[in-house]
């Protein structure tokens, strides 16, 4: 949760900040030239921070919803509590990717790689499940669930989906949007503000988007999943949660996408799969 705390600061410090620097170091006749049209850096710079309060605000939110969740000290508290400091770099790294991982899983502009990515796995389950009336007994796995949007996806079909991650800020940030966000568009999101590397143009690079695209809980109440499927979420390492006793052939399904390249050990993996699936 620190990663996500310091998200603003972190990111204003090192996108923005060192860049001003460098940029006055310039002798004056060179810092002028570049401050005005066509290159109108500052102002470009300018408009990156603005970008990056917005992100700001999912970050926020996401840390909201963690410390009620793991009911810690709100940080309205005068003395900083226990969990406040400089979180590690690779963490502040995750942090910064999960909040542009929303421009995937969760706006409209990602529509079609989830499309190309989410799609088949529905038209399996869909081809494998069709001779079942009621899918509320299908219980089907989505480990390394990330964001969550593969949940939404299966349960709108109106399945029993159990997901699980490894990754605190996964889980933080998807308990967030499933759970708690409150409507559909509510946020602004700058997937690419940080990257002034392999960009056509600035506006490539200041392309704001919508998160989420969809509200789950609208979406769960218009397909009427109370009624039948449930979703679910476990947190943990994959081979180490699903090889226990109390999870062998449990599932009809195992369904994934970003997770296979994952392993350190293939074989592992396979044999949990076998091990939590139902046989036949």
């Amino acid at each position: 949760m620190r990663s996500f705390r310091q998200y603003r600061k972190v990111a204003h410090l090192n996108v923005t900040h060192r860049r001003r620097q460098n940029f006055y170091a310039l002798p004056s006749v060179e810092w002028q030239l570049l401050s005005n049209p066509p290159f109108n850096f500052l102002s470009t710079l300018d408009r990156i921070d603005d970008a990056i309060d917005a992100n700001a605000k999912i970050a926020r939110e996401i840390l909201k919803t963690g410390l009620e969740a793991f009911d810690l000290e709100s940080e309205s508290h005068k003395k900083p509590p226990d969990w406040h400091g400089t979180a590690k770099a690779s963490d502040l790294d995750k942090a910064r990717c999960t909040i542009r991982q929303f421009y995937r899983d969760w706006s409209t502009e990602g529509e079609a790689e989830r499309r190309a990515s989410y799609e088949p796995v529905l038209r399996d389950l869909a081809v494998a499940f069709a001779a079942v009336a009621d899918k509320g007994g299908v219980r089907i796995l989505v480990p390394g669930a990330g964001l969550g949007r593969l949940l939404l996806e299966i349960c709108s079909e109106n399945y029993s989906v159990e997901g699980n991650e490894i990754s605190y800020h996964q889980l933080l940030a998807s308990n967030w949007v499933l759970n708690n966000s409150e409507r559909a568009k509510q946020f602004d999101l700058f997937p690419f503000v940080s990257d002034f590397s392999n960009v056509v143009s600035r506006a490539d690079q200041l392309k704001m988007v919508k998160v989420p695209d969809v509200h789950p809980a609208t979406a769960f109440a218009d397909c009427n999943v109370g009624t039948s499927g449930s979703m679910t979420m476990t947190a943990g390492e994959f081979t180490e949660v699903y090889s226990a006793d109390t999870k062998k052939d449990l599932f009809d399904a195992v369904a994934t996408v970003y997770f296979i390249d994952t392993a350190s050990n293939l074989i592992r993996y396979i044999q949990t799969v076998y091990s939590c699936l139902k046989p036949g």
